[in-house]
């Protein structure tokens, strides 16, 4: 009797998920799979032996990717990041200036609109305004996390322009932008930089 016997690796999917697939261009299903390899008698395994590693597939495109992948932001949680970062920015900026600014607060309005909440609006800005800054770090930490470092610095300059709206930056303003900057994962030396490109190419530095 002829006995076949041998090496293989077999996989099992320890997670599932919802990932963007640069392959693909866009949100994809994954499975998370761990590979073991194992000792087989007539093709199935019998003896488990060592691990080879874990991987990332896309359940469209087969493609495999190293576990890094799932920290890359998916389309939908950017979509929510943005605003939700914009609003936690704008509310800061707002409170070390004037926040009864009519200007200043239509400012802030348009710029979490233009990042991506279109309905957003005073009464969402007023209940905003009530949030102290340590409660909305998280938000801007995330956001921040999901840019490139140009990306970061347009909007960074976002938010400088609402403390513009009505007039020159003040010290307290300076200091909230500062302080975003650094939240967005900026170096003060770059947000320094942004406040001061932002301010020139509206005539105020």
């Amino acid at each position: 009797m002829l006995i076949i016997f041998g090496l293989r690796v077999f996989y099992r999917t320890i997670a599932q998920g919802t990932f963007h697939c640069r392959r693909c261009g866009g949100d994809r299903q994954y499975r998370h799979r761990a590979g073991r390899r194992w000792f087989t008698l007539f093709f199935l395994p019998v003896i488990p032996l060592n691990a080879v590693g874990e991987h990332v597939q896309c359940t469209t495109c087969r493609t495999r990717y190293v576990t890094d992948a799932l920290g890359q932001p998916t389309t939908a949680q950017m979509q929510a990041a943005l605003p939700s970062g914009m609003r936690a920015a704008a509310s800061a900026m707002l409170r070390s200036g004037d926040p009864n600014s009519p200007d200043a607060r239509q400012s802030a309005v348009e710029a979490v609109r233009g990042a991506g909440l279109h309905g957003y609006d005073e009464a969402q800005l007023n209940a905003d305004l009530t949030q102290p800054f340590e409660a909305i770090r998280p938000a801007l930490n995330q956001v921040g996390s999901q840019l490139t470092v140009q990306a970061r610095e347009w909007y960074l300059a976002d938010v400088i322009r609402i403390g513009m709206a009505d007039g020159p930056l003040t010290d307290g303003e300076r200091q909230a932008a500062v302080a975003i900057g650094m939240d967005l994962g900026m170096t003060h030396a770059q947000t320094i930089g942004v406040i001061a490109t932002t301010e020139q190419s509206a005539g105020r530095g």
